[in-house]
């Protein structure tokens, strides 16, 4: 059977690189630039917390629910295809946030925004895994393109804050259009990937949304009709995947231990993350009293050591297995935020989130490259689209969680729960991995 490599290899394996580089470092741009923007924003506009909530949970709730069928969407139309037409409304949908007249347009921006983000990053991932078929290069390769968005968070802070304190809070969004056309400018010289007929899922992805919106309605407001909402769906989603011919999320995925623990990690982990950060960026606006170029510089140190830790993370995987640094990352992200609940200060924050920033970019590339070493080249797509998800409904999920319960004590508990969580998985994962 022809697969994906042996159909037709990228040419210039680095240019695919590059591109997918760009890509990642796109979709991680404004991520924190818009959460160190959250109190302009809900100043201008008038929203509430929950608003604000919202404007970061529509994108990450499309983003999820999306993520499951686009890796199949990647494989089906040529991931440069999908790539391509992902960034192109990216790169709108960032205009149209930039010009949102009110809370509700900026919102249905953001959905747009999530939706085209979903199709990028699994296809971003593909074109990596097409380009370099061997082993260790796919990890050297991975790892890098991991720093694109590592650097993307780095900027966001110091970013945000600049342009939202000179240019206000929409310029975040219109820093993107740039960037867009940049990476689509590379693209346009990458050579094309093959396609993959691959069956799509409509029935699945729309139980899919359901469940994932209806649960976070339900977390966001507190209603029991949502949270039932959402069970339904949830049943209906396992239901359809267990029957349909071409199931966008194949359950056959989760018999593999690797898989199924490397997929926890990921939601716990992102939960952690995502949710202390959405807390913080309102706790120094509302309790400190800083402004967004100071709140940027806060978190400054945390993000820029990502990138580091990235690199990190590929040199000890190769040395002691991935393993390693996914189980000891947690560590390190749960022993600072334990340390943050005596923190009152933004100099000690600053410092206290240097580890949190280290833990969580020890994670991603090796737990990225596990997954993908367990699938099937042609399977690259849909494994990319089903963990990211699950991340990124983490992310969602959290911000409406900590956003519910308030204040930064509570979500410095319920992270590092979920960080013991991650470790624990991460010890149960194999010491040694094959690769597809």
């Amino acid at each position: 059977m022809t697969t994906l490599l042996t159909a037709r290899p990228a040419a210039n394996p680095k240019l695919v690189l590059a591109t997918a580089f760009l890509g990642i470092f796109l979709l991680n741009l404004d991520s924190m630039a818009m959460n160190v923007a959250l109190p302009g924003i809900g100043r201008e506009l008038g929203g509430s917390t929950a608003g604000l909530q919202w404007i970061v949970d529509a994108y990450l709730l499309m983003f999820a629910a999306l993520l499951l069928s686009a890796g199949a969407l990647s494989d089906r139309v040529g991931a440069s295809r999908a790539f391509g037409v992902g960034t192109a409304i990216f790169t709108f949908a960032s205009a149209a946030c930039g010009l949102a007249p009110g809370l509700a347009e900026l919102i249905g921006a953001r959905l747009l925004q999530g939706g085209a983000a979903a199709i990028m990053l699994p296809s971003s991932l593909a074109l990596v895994r097409q380009a370099f078929p061997d082993a260790a290069e796919r990890a050297r390769a991975i790892a890098l393109w991991t720093v694109g968005g590592a650097l993307a968070i780095a900027c966001g802070p110091v970013a945000g804050g600049v342009l939202t304190g000179t240019l206000g809070w929409r310029s975040i969004f219109f820093i993107n259009v740039p960037v867009g056309i940049a990476t689509l400018v590379v693209l346009a010289r990458a050579p094309r990937s093959p396609q993959v007929p691959r069956p799509l899922d409509p029935l699945g992805q729309i139980t899919a949304i359901v469940a994932l919106a209806a649960l976070t309605f339900g977390v966001i407001g507190g209603s029991l009709v949502a949270f039932g909402a959402a069970l339904v769906a949830a049943i209906a989603f396992v239901v359809v995947e267990s029957r349909v011919a071409a199931p966008m999320v194949p359950l056959s995925l989760f018999v593999s231990r690797t898989v199924s623990l490397s997929v926890v990690i990921g939601f716990v982990v992102n939960a952690a993350f995502y949710g202390l950060v959405f807390v913080l960026s309102l706790f120094f606006h509302d309790v400190l009293g800083l402004s967004p170029m100071a709140a940027g510089l806060v978190f400054l140190p945390m993000t820029a050591v990502i990138a580091f830790a990235n690199l990190v993370s590929a040199r000890l995987a190769a040395r002691f297995g991935p393993r390693v640094p996914i189980a000891v990352g947690p560590v390190i992200c749960g022993l600072a935020m334990v340390s943050l609940l005596w923190a009152g200060t933004a100099p000690v924050i600053a410092v206290l989130l240097v580890p949190v920033g280290f833990g969580l970019g020890m994670v991603v590339p090796s737990l990225t490259a596990v997954v993908m070493g367990e699938v099937a080249a042609d399977r690259a797509g849909m494994a990319a689209g089903v963990l990211n998800s699950v991340r990124q409904t983490g992310g969602a999920l959290a911000v409406a969680v900590f956003g519910a319960v308030g204040g930064v004590q509570v979500a410095l508990v319920v992270a590092v729960v979920l960080l013991v969580a991650a470790t624990v998985a991460a010890l149960l994962l194999p010491r040694r991995f094959t690769t597809a």
